[in-house]
């Protein structure tokens, strides 16, 4: 891996990225810190060409976005996306989507696979973001295995979170592995355990992931972007990532 594939993802700092002028100070610091890219998420409405005029200034590269809207409209996202010159985006979340039966996720499946089909015959990538929700059996089988199952790879590739997966009971390893030729991007995000005993969210190498486990399969699996994300963090968020991209370019990055 090597730093210019890392990105931070701008959910992190959801909190300040309110308004356009908030989003150009905080892109300043990221940009300070040290990342060369950034995966969109979290931001208050904001023209695509007064955001991309913010990241050439910075000398920032959008290399993915998260959108909401791309089963309700795809070819709205698509745009979004040339606008942007991006490639590559996530589907982030279920929200609102029946998910009680096989038949719920056979039929949720299909949408993505439609979905799919609009961005890339746009010559988008469309990705799937995992949270622990996903690692639910439904006749023996793993939701998330049946996403996959029942989707091209031409149409649906993988955003593997490696907190999420550990939560979900699986390992993040196993996973980049089974993954491979289908993992373009991958959320560097950790596990571990706060003082009063509950699982949380860490800076990458401060929890109990095996980063350089994970970080070789999910390169053996042709993973492109590794994303640092902090769903929420003790303090400043601006250091958290900090420490993150700190960690990986000493102990992982090729030197």
């Amino acid at each position: 891996m090597e730093s210019s594939q890392i990105a931070a993802q701008l959910y992190t700092l959801r909190d300040y990225l309110k308004t356009p002028k908030e989003v150009a100070a905080s892109l300043h610091k990221v940009r300070a810190i040290g990342y060369e890219a950034v995966q969109l998420s979290g931001l208050c409405k904001i023209d695509e060409s007064e955001l991309l005029s913010i990241l050439n200034g910075e000398g920032l590269t959008c290399n993915s976005t998260h959108e909401d809207d791309i089963l309700s409209n795809p070819e709205g996202a698509a745009e979004r996306l040339n606008k942007l010159g991006c490639k590559y985006t996530a589907y982030p979340y279920p929200a609102g989507i029946k998910m009680d039966s096989l038949d719920d996720i056979l039929a949720f499946a299909a949408q993505l696979d439609k979905s799919g089909k609009v961005l890339r015959d746009a010559g988008i990538v469309l990705t799937y973001h995992n949270h622990h929700i996903e690692f639910r059996r439904f006749g023996g089988r793993l939701m998330l295995d049946i996403i996959y199952q029942e989707t091209s790879p031409e149409h649906l590739q993988a955003e593997l979170d490696t907190h999420w997966v550990q939560a979900g009971g699986c390992n993040p390893v196993e996973w980049c592995e089974r993954m491979s030729g289908r993992l373009p991007l991958l959320h560097l995000k950790d596990y571990g355990i706060k003082s009063d005993n509950t699982p949380g969210f860490f800076e990458v190498g401060n929890g109990n992931l095996d980063w350089k486990k994970i970080i070789s399969a999910a390169e053996r699996s042709g993973c492109k972007s590794f994303i640092v994300e902090q769903d929420s963090c003790p303090g400043d968020p601006f250091d958290s990532l900090k420490m993150s991209l700190d960690y990986l370019k000493a102990n992982i990055c090729e030197k």
